[in-house]
């Protein structure tokens, strides 16, 4: 099979490494790929937002099967595209997409497929989302409605810091046009896990539960960023857990979008808050999480290429997935600064002695060649080191190993990725 993949991230990065082991893939592409990424696959220099010239890609190298990383161009309309054109892509239309593209519309689905998630509100005008912070109180979380690249959402104690995020979206605009329109719901108390299922428009097969770590600082501090560090499995989602979220939660959203006449085909990432009444839906994503989507490859056993084929062409009745009983943690090192500003270009030396640590696979998210042999930061976050272990804490042990073999003065991480885990194992 030639394979074409979408995208430059961690999880792009994750995702080749993962196809390029399948005996079935004979030609694997990314597109534009970075320099971690071209040691398994070829680089085309086509953006992932450039939909023409990804068609005009596939098309001219004849490719089998189109897997769309981020979730950007879904929201415009990139696997319809393929689609029209006759090529089998691992992802969802743009009607599909919305669930990730607009948080009230997926807040809207949720209501009505009965899936439980915090009560909310939606609002276009800023002076009503105000007096709908005033009326609930504190806690309460304030959303943008449109894509923010993971730090649209804003946690606030009191209701002045309600008031405060209210303002900063809708009148100063920190987030763009994302924030025209804002999504305000319950803050619910409990703990995170992230699961994902794969998806042929009828049927799911699931596939596991990570933990992600969104705030920037240790002890789960500061701003949230797009995830500075994941592992698999979560010890909070049980297996009476998944089967329960598969049945209340994944299957009626499919029934619900499939009646919208908006089927869901690819990867259904269900963000879960795992409360003292049960899992409730924080959120749905339209694509594989970065970080979670490292530790998910870390840990799958079964060849993954079948599997995104079978969801790709509407059938996946009768596939079925093995898993590693290891656990897979990553550490996310990002330059400093993030998820403000940041300086670009400095270099990061120590990948090799990184990659020579046991266990270990340094994933690159953010990176660009500097030429004679130089490797750059281009990006917020932009190393996941990636470790996999018998226990949480020898995959730990062997991640913050690499990390300490890399010499990049400008970068940080955060040095308590799994905590929760950690505590679990010592008691």
């Amino acid at each position: 099979m030639k394979v074409l993949v979408v995208g430059s991230g961690g999880r792009e990065h994750a995702l080749c490494w993962k196809i390029a082991q399948s005996s079935l893939c004979e030609t694997l592409i990314c597109a534009p790929g970075n320099v971690g990424i071209s040691q398994v696959a070829e680089l085309a220099p086509v953006g992932a937002e450039d939909l023409a010239g990804l068609v005009a890609l596939a098309k001219d190298r004849a490719v089998d099967l189109v897997v769309v990383g981020p979730e950007a161009p879904l929201v415009l309309g990139l696997a319809d595209a393929l689609r029209e054109a006759g090529i089998p892509v691992f992802g969802p239309g743009q009607g599909a997409a919305e669930l990730e593209g607009s948080k009230g519309f997926m807040k809207d689905v949720l209501a009505k497929a009965g899936v439980p998630t915090a009560w909310y509100g939606r609002f276009t005008e800023a002076e009503a989302a105000r007096a709908f912070v005033r009326e609930k109180g504190a806690p309460i979380v304030v959303k943008t409605d449109g894509l923010a690249a993971g730090k649209g959402v804003i946690l606030c104690q009191t209701v002045e810091e309600g008031l405060a995020a209210v303002d900063s979206m809708m009148v100063e605009k920190i987030f763009g046009e994302a924030g025209s329109e804002v999504v305000i719901e319950e803050f619910l108390v409990g703990e995170e896990a992230s699961f994902f299922a794969l998806c042929d428009g009828k049927n799911a097969l699931p596939l596991a539960a990570a933990q992600d770590h969104k705030a920037v600082g240790e002890g789960d501090t500061g701003p949230n960023t797009g995830g500075m560090g994941a592992y698999s499995p979560a010890p909070v989602f049980t297996e009476a857990m998944q089967d329960l979220v598969m049945a209340e939660v994944v299957a009626p959203t499919l029934k619900t979008m499939a009646e919208m006449g908006r089927p869901y085909t690819g990867v259904l990432f269900v963000g879960l808050m795992v409360t003292a009444d049960g899992p409730k839906v924080l959120e749905y994503n339209v694509r594989f999480g970065d970080p979670e989507c490292q530790v998910l490859m870390a840990r799958l056993d079964s060849d993954l290429l079948p599997v995104l084929m079978a969801a790709a062409k509407g059938d996946l009745s009768g596939e079925s997935l093995s898993w590693k009983d290891e656990c897979a943690l990553v550490v996310v090192m990002a330059a400093k600064g993030y998820p403000g500003a940041y300086q670009k270009g400095t270099e990061i030396k120590g990948l090799e002695a990184a990659n020579a640590v046991p266990g270990v696979t340094v994933l690159h998210a953010g990176t660009k060649d500097g030429g004679a042999g130089k490797v750059l930061a281009a990006g917020g976050r932009v190393l996941g080191v990636t470790a996999h272990g018998e226990t949480v804490r020898e995959a730990r042990d062997r991640a913050y190993a690499a990390v300490d073999a890399i010499n990049w003065p400008e970068g940080f991480c955060r040095r308590d990725i799994a905590w929760r885990a950690l505590e679990r194992e010592s008691e």
